[in-house]
């Protein structure tokens, strides 16, 4: 009988540490949730660590609530990366096939994707996580299905998104890991991660948007083909509207933190509140539409855009991010159900803990970055992960 393991995801957001702990035993298909814990962030800006002891004590407190849901004590986990120096390029590099009968083996193919990182520009003090193909090509022939291995030629060249991020703040991130009593396995770019939970393998497949807007920054991936072929991270975030709204309404940030979320009490003008909330989300989605332009792929992702992060709890955001990029606009229907909790009696759409938990899916493979997820499964996962956050709720 095989031994079921203990994997656990660490999400260290700006505004909020998430932790997801989940056992998985092999065969079974998913790794099942059993314990969730979140703490407020300390001495981070933007995504990245700027005190490390603050971080590692939220961190902490995140860790001992998920251990006493689960019942266990963790030792290792999977990492997310974030902020704004997290930066997805593509680039292309080659490789002579070295056999004299022309057949490709694993060899060649290891060195067309090293040649992809070595062309990586201004590569100083940048550390790559994740190098992804996107396509390959056998004496200037696109190979489809992506496995040229076995194939004959004499020249195999490769396109890859090759994903880094600043090595200082991945060893910060490490650092305040190990402070909080934890050993880090694995890093992974944060809207990669959320990708496993929030999308589909038609999804994928057909082409869509996955932006994930956290509280002082936006993270998008793009899919097309079931393959990530751009990633991106831009400076603005879902707290910038909050004190838009505090100075324009004149009001406490934390009644402008409920207004923006739809949960205050407070009548306002309506016309005033939404021109507010409107500006700062055009500049939002504008900065996203550039990105888009900028890759060929404006109004061309046939599966639109899915929203997730704290961010996607705006009111009216769904509507806005459909009519501003003129595509499909989605937030995923994972149902809190709050009719058990005596505060409300209402349900809510909860993407905010995408990240930890997408961490234990990926940590199941060792093929990650192409981690496929049918849609089968990605039912059962919802299924599993409303089910116990449910029970966690106080």
């Amino acid at each position: 009988m095989a031994t079921k393991r203990i994997i656990t995801g660490i999400d260290i957001g700006t505004h909020t540490v998430r932790v997801v702990i989940t056992e998985y035993e092999p065969g079974v298909g998913f790794p099942h949730i059993i314990g969730i814990g979140k703490a407020e962030s300390r001495g981070l800006r933007q995504g990245y660590i700027i005190n490390t002891t603050d971080a590692a004590r939220s961190l902490r407190v995140a860790i001992e609530e998920a251990e006493q849901a689960a019942g266990v004590r963790i030792r290792e986990a999977f990492l997310s990366v974030g902020g704004v120096g997290l930066e997805g390029i593509q680039t292309h590099g080659a490789a002579i096939i070295s056999r004299a009968d022309s057949l490709i083996t694993d060899s060649d193919v290891e060195r067309a994707l090293r040649a992809c990182e070595q062309s990586l520009p201004n590569s100083a003090n940048k550390k790559i996580l994740h190098t992804i193909p996107i396509e390959y090509l056998v004496d200037g022939k696109k190979i489809y299905g992506g496995r040229p291995a076995g194939m004959k030629g004499l020249k195999l060249e490769a396109k890859c998104l090759i994903v880094t991020c600043f090595e200082q703040h991945l060893n910060d991130l490490i650092r305040a890991v190990e402070e909080a009593g934890v050993e880090p396995i694995d890093a992974c770019a944060a809207p990669i991660a959320a990708s496993f939970v929030a999308l589909t393998k038609s999804q994928k497949m057909a082409g869509c948007i996955l932006a994930n807007i956290g509280a002082e920054t936006v993270s998008i991936v793009v899919y097309e083909e079931s393959i990530p072929i751009s990633l991106e991270i831009f400076p603005v975030g879902s707290t910038d509207i909050t004190n838009d709204i505090a100075l324009g309404l004149k009001i406490p940030l934390e009644e402008a933190e409920l207004i923006k979320l739809g949960k205050s009490a407070q009548q306002f003008p309506k016309k005033k509140l939404n021109d507010i909330m409107l500006a700062r989300l055009e500049d939002m989605f504008s900065l996203v539409i550039a990105h888009l332009k900028k890759i060929g792929k404006h109004e061309l992702l046939p599966a639109g855009i899915v929203i997730t992060g704290g961010g996607s709890g705006i009111e009216t955001i769904e509507d806005f991010a459909r009519a501003a990029m003129r595509l499909p606009s989605k937030i995923p229907s994972i149902n809190l159900d709050f009719a058990n909790n005596p505060k409300s009696k209402k349900q809510v759409k909860d993407t905010s803990w995408f990240v930890a938990y997408g961490l234990a899916i990926w940590g199941i493979t060792n093929d990650r970055p192409g981690l496929q997820i049918n849609d089968s499964l990605l039912l059962r996962i919802k299924e599993s992960f409303r089910n116990i956050v449910k029970q966690l709720l106080p």
